[in-house]
């Protein structure tokens, strides 16, 4: 069976847009940040965690920076700053939609995050509805699905077994409403699901397809309506916009049907003393003062990725995967982990073990003494790691194994002398080991002692350094007059 892979379907998305040609990486917020090290050197950061986090876009922090001045309340503010940011929030909605190729009709409703959106929709299922996934999932689209009645696959081999156990898990499933939930790409592999298949199959079984796109969103085009995705939910946080904001992009008949997500002001027509009129489309379940700067500057983001051209971030992040996998290739002793083989399509994700080092001491030592940033663990994935890494873990000190891995991950912000500057560092690590001592801490490897001075932000909460901050925003702001 040939796997066809999400792409832009749009007519302009074969070539990159004329901004693309040596425009990647782009600018990120702490690009120049410095960082100490245990041997007292201060070295330039190398963010290579962006699986959990991404690093703010510039132009994302500078267009938070001209909606500011011009904040205020949405919907029902007279003043004129409220107009304008009602129309940019109105306007930030229409940008994620189109963004993530959604339907005319589709409902776009701004959430906290991946996490919450999900959980959203899981609150919003109609009774009597069986809702299909895998153990390969993130909790996040795990969790949700267990109030009701789920079924939950094992960790398909290949890309057509999953499109198998789908298919015969949804023509197996009793129930009237059926949904299947799946990610568009692993945060543990980062490998791409097939997600035109599974749409294919949900519709051929009366199902619906819900995806979770907070890995899939920064790195690869999506559309939905191509696709055949009823549902899809990401996170701002991932895509270069740390704000705060998320959302869940759908079909609105089951979202009108279900009750309001959060009940209070903005989510109602008419309130009396014996009953509630609740509102219907986006509205209904965002009650309360939305996050506005959150879905501004995911909207900014979305911006941002458009007029480079997916296209050209995916071909920038595909040079910069093959230079990782090639040199972790040569380094002794580590071992990827994948669900699917080498050959699988994916972003730029590469979660791997070293035999011989706990995988909390590989990514310690790698940031306390190389200055870069990475993480390890289970990365709320502990099923798909137990089936991938359970056999094999590492040993910890004291002989105690430990199911986990070192995960790095990268983006449009990313350069090939981040990714050198890692191969380096975790070579030198395998071949003469750490340089300092490491200890357990909160579950946490630690240097003992841990020698590195803490940046004076660190009190910004007790008003030490407000300044700082006040500073930072005062150089973005002064030279906006106008609204984004």
């Amino acid at each position: 069976m040939s796997i066809a892979y999400v792409v832009d379907s749009r007519p302009d998305a074969a070539a990159p847009s004329p901004l693309a040609a040596g425009a990647l990486p782009l600018p990120v917020v702490g690009a120049d940040l410095s960082v100490p090290l245990v041997t007292g050197e201060q070295v330039g950061y190398v963010n290579l965690d962006y699986a959990a986090s991404a690093p703010c876009l510039r132009s994302v922090l500078d267009a938070v920076a001209a909606l500011l001045p011009w904040y205020s309340s949405v919907h029902r503010g007279a003043g004129f700053a409220s107009t304008v940011t009602t129309e940019l929030y109105a306007a930030a909605r229409q940008a994620v939609g189109d963004f993530v190729g959604a339907r005319a009709d589709d409902t776009v409703v701004f959430t906290r995050n991946t996490t919450d959106a999900l959980n959203l929709l899981a609150a919003a299922l109609p009774e009597d509805t069986t809702v299909v996934t895998f153990a390969s999932e993130h909790h996040a689209n795990q969790l949700p699905w267990r109030r009701g009645r789920s079924v939950v696959l094992p960790v398909p081999a290949s890309a057509d077994e999953a499109i198998a156990r789908a298919d015969d898990a949804l023509r197996g499933a009793p129930s009237r409403h059926r949904l299947l939930a799946v990610t568009g790409a692993s945060n543990v592999t980062g490998e791409l699901w097939p997600l035109s298949e599974l749409a294919a199959v949900a519709y051929r079984r009366g199902a619906r397809l819900s995806v979770d796109a907070a890995q899939l969103a920064p790195h690869r085009a999506i559309e939905m309506a191509a696709i055949g995705a009823d549902y899809l939910a990401l996170s701002g946080h991932k895509l270069y916009a740390p704000f705060g904001g998320g959302v869940l992009v759908g079909r609105g008949d089951w979202l009108d049907a279900a009750r309001p997500y959060l009940a209070g002001g903005g989510a109602v027509r008419r309130v009396t003393l014996d009953g509630v009129e609740w509102a219907s489309g986006a509205p209904r379940h965002e009650a309360g003062t939305p996050n506005v700067v959150g879905a501004v500057s995911l909207a900014a983001a979305c911006r941002a990725l458009a007029e480079v051209g997916m296209p050209a971030v995916a071909a920038h992040e595909a040079g910069l995967l093959d230079r990782v996998t090639r040199g972790l290739g040569a380094v002794p002793g580590v071992e990827r982990l994948e669900m699917w083989g080498p050959a699988s399509p994916r972003i730029g994700v590469v979660t791997f073990q070293v035999r011989g080092f706990h995988p909390g001491v590989v990514a310690a030592a790698l940031s306390a003494e190389h200055g870069i940033g990475v993480r390890d663990g289970s990365f709320c994935a502990h099923p798909l790691m137990s089936a991938l890494a359970g056999a094999r873990a590492p040993e910890a000190p004291g002989g105690a194994a430990v199911p986990g891995a070192v995960r790095v991950s990268f983006g449009v912000g990313t350069s090939r002398a981040d990714i050198d500057r890692f191969l380096g560092a975790i070579s030198d690590l395998v071949a003469r080991g750490p340089r300092a001592r490491y200890r357990l801490d909160a579950g946490r490897y630690v240097p003992e002692p841990d020698p590195r001075p803490r940046p004076a932000l660190a009190g910004l909460l007790a008003g030490g350094t407000a300044g700082a901050m006040h500073g930072l925003l005062a150089s973005h702001l002064a030279p906006c007059q106008s609204p984004v």
